[in-house]
Order: C-alpha cells, then structure tokens, then sequence
C-alpha cells in the first residue's frame, strides 16, 4: 500500500503541475517543457532515467521505463498529457493556474484533466523507489505534449518517430476511468474506459457567385453553406451498438436488476429511461454524432461572398466510419464540399481481459460499495495515437468523488479542481493495480 509520503507527493505534485501554465490555444501555441522538466526531475529523484523528446521547440515530452522482474511479460504503458485548455480567470473563484489548496480540494487548470493522473503516476513511482518494490511487467512512464490539439507534437510523433521507447508494450492506461459517479439514488457506479469513439473533424466550404447584396443571387455561398449545416445538425443518427457499448448497457442493467433485449432498439430506449441520471454513462456513444462548431463567410454586410466555410465536430462509433462519411455526402448536397481536417480512428478493448479484471479488483478493495462497469468515451485521448503500436488502451484514472461532484462537467470547465481525498484514494487504488498487473 501506497505510504504517507506518497499521499502528500500527489496533491503536492498535482498543485505544481497546475501551477506551471501550459495552455495549448492549439496552432501549436503551447509551451510543456517546463512541465516536463518538473516531472522528469522527480522520475529521476526516483532513479529512473527520463528522457525527454520534442518535435517542437518547446514541445516536450518525457518517457522513462521500469524493468519488470519478468522479462518475458509483456510491457504496460501509463501514459498523461502535460497540456491544458485555456481558462479565463475573471470566471473562476480561484485563480486557474494557483493550484490553491482550499477547504480539502486543489483548484486549477488541469486538476482532473488531467494533472491529477500525472501527479498519481509521480507519486506511485517514487513511492515504489523508497520501499524497493519491482513490478512484475516492464512500466513505461509517458508525459505527453498537445493532447489537447493535434497530438501531433506529443503520442503522435512519440508513435512515428520513437516506437523504440515502447517495445514490448500491449496495454496502456490513462485518463476517464473508475472515477465515481453517483446516480441521485445512493449508488456509486465507478466506470472503467475500454474504448473511444472516433474523431472526425471536418472543414465544409461551399462557393457560389459574389455580388452585391442588394441584388438576386441563385448561387449564394453563405445559403448553401446554411442550408447543409442545418442538416447536419437536425440529423438522427442511427443506433450502433458497439461490444464496448453492449457491454456497459448490461452492466448498467444488472446494477439496477433491470432486462432488457440489447437488439431492440425499442428495449433500450426503455432501458435507458429507467437508468435515470446514469444513462449519461452511455447516451452520446450509442451512435454516431456531427455537431456544427465553426461557421466563417463574408467581409461586409452589403457584398455577398463567394465562400462560405463551417466547421463540424464528428464522431464515430467503431465501426460507424463509412457510414458517417457516406452520411455527409447526403447532408451535404451537391454544392457544398468538405473534407478532413483531423481524423483518428475509434478503438475497443477487451471487457473480459486479465487487466480490465485487475483494474476492476483495485477498485473494488477500496470502494466495495462501489458497481465497476465499462464504458466508452465519447471523445479521445492519446491512446489513439499509442494504438498506432498495437496499444490496446484502457481509460484508468481512479478518484473518489463525494456526491454532488460533477466530474464529467469539470473537463474543460470553469472552477475544474479535485478533492484531496480523491487524489489518495488514485493514489492507493493505481499502485494496488499495478503491483498485480
């Protein structure tokens, strides 16, 4: 069990870690270095010997590997991302970038996304130097730059350029999973990560005759462009159901001792009304989905241009990628273009696997009152990018939240922090998962 030194480490490191601005304002505007350097200095207080990579001035990342007792086993990855989104300091209570310690809680920029999970791996790093322990698997210990963005400065080029660093690897972990989540009804439900919905971040122009604005115009860009974002916004998406997916929804079922027939999409519609507040856990992953974010046309009010752009958030269920893209053919029409802008692909992991059970195991001995079931992300991280080397990635960033607390909400939220309680409880739940991975 992780000591008392450890569990004053993590919410110190975590205040650190905040308090070291790394906002990434995308475009490549992002400055990790003095973060890497920060967890790099503490990997090396613990013996190891962390090397630290950019593809950018600037950018950096770190990566360090344990030796397991068993060579023959293969390695795990635990993997965190330095970056954090901007935040606007006249709207929070607390400064963003203060890592106050306050009435039991650490406020910040990058609290729980995802500062906290890199101060967890710090601290149960050197916890294991002071005491000698050796894990039975080789660890390989991963500080990424600009998850936020591209990933194109951190896993990405940590993929493409350095798949030497990560020999051996089959697993990783890292943030959105077995965090607490509390239904309105005095259950705890503690998710674990087993896969991500795809991204597909699209770029829509439309053209069409520029004139003035006074005069008849048949062919008007900005029109065509509003004619097809309203329907990629009106679209229903069919139900997909992915195994990840599937296997959340029984879960969630068995928890609550409800039936259902998972191939009628009638019996789970009905399913997912009786989970309550719950059925957040897996709505936005049932299909594929195309939010309009960006809209770009015209210079004056009196000229009418000759394009118009917008920008659509799409995501893809595994498997949902032809579908979504022949979908966009048809909303889109013949006179509106659009292409890619960044794509990366959705991933699955096993739900009945050695390690999601050794995950689901720690959890438990620290929170028995606790449900631990699957669920997909409806976003992504950076094991897209690790999947690359045949990573399967698990989400696994334990907390434990008091009731009330809206961790989901705080992810590129206003006031984000995390309680201290919470980080000693990662604390003790991680190291108890790796000691048995």
């Amino acid at each position: 069990m992780a000591d008392r030194q450890a569990l004053d480490e993590v919410v110190r490191f975590t205040s650190d870690l905040i308090r070291i601005d790394t906002t990434n304002r995308g475009g490549g505007d992002c400055r990790e270095r003095p973060a890497a350097e920060y967890a790099a200095a503490r990997l090396a207080e613990a013996g190891l010997e962390p090397t630290l990579l950019e593809r950018t001035t600037g950018r950096t990342n770190v990566v360090a590997r344990i030796e397991g007792t068993d060579p023959s086993a293969d390695a795990l990855l635990l993997h965190g991302h330095l970056d954090v989104v901007p935040a606007e300091a006249g709207d929070w209570s607390v400064h963003p970038f203060s890592g106050e310690v306050r009435d039991g809680v650490v406020w910040g920029r990058g609290a729980v996304d995802m500062k906290n999970m890199d101060a967890m791996i710090l601290a149960v790093v050197r916890d294991w130097a002071r005491s000698g322990f050796r894990p039975r698997r080789d660890l390989v210990v991963a500080f990424t730059a600009d998850e936020e963005a591209s990933a194109e400065d951190g896993s990405g080029f940590l993929a493409d350029r350095h798949p030497e660093l990560f020999e051996g690897c089959t697993e990783g972990i890292s943030e959105s999973g077995a965090f607490t989540f509390h239904d309105g009804a005095g259950r705890q439900i503690y998710p674990i990560a087993a896969g991500e919905r795809g991204t597909s971040w699209l770029k829509l122009t439309a053209h069409g005759r520029a004139g003035h604005g006074s005069k008849v115009n048949r062919d008007n860009a900005v029109t065509r462009l509003a004619a097809a974002v309203a329907r990629i916004g009106a679209h229903e998406w069919p139900l997909r159901l992915t195994p990840t997916v599937r296997a959340a929804l029984a879960g969630l079922a068995d928890v609550y001792g409800l039936e259902a027939d998972l191939d009628d999409p009638r019996d789970i519609d009905g399913l997912l009304a009786k989970l309550g507040p719950a059925a957040s856990l897996v709505e936005a992953t049932l299909r594929n989905s195309s939010n309009p974010t960006m809209l770009n046309a015209g210079y004056k009010v009196n000229v009418i241009p000759g394009q118009a752009v917008a920008h659509v958030d799409g995501r893809c269920v595994p498997g949902g990628e032809e579908e979504f893209a022949r979908t966009l053919d048809e909303l889109t029409g013949p006179d509106v273009e659009w292409e890619f802008e960044h794509r990366e692909v959705a991933l699955q992991a096993p739900v009945d696997s050695p390690t999601y059970a050794r995950m689901r195991a720690a959890v438990q001995e620290f929170a028995p009152e606790g449900h631990v079931v699957p669920y997909c992300m409806s976003g992504g991280t950076d094991a897209k990018q690790f999947s690359r080397l045949g990573i399967t990635g698990y989400g696994f960033a334990p907390l434990k939240l008091p009731e009330g607390f809206d961790y989901q909400a705080l992810f590129h939220g206003v006031d984000e922090r995390v309680p201290v309680e919470a980080l000693h409880f990662g604390v003790q739940v991680l190291d108890r998962f790796l000691r048995t991975a």
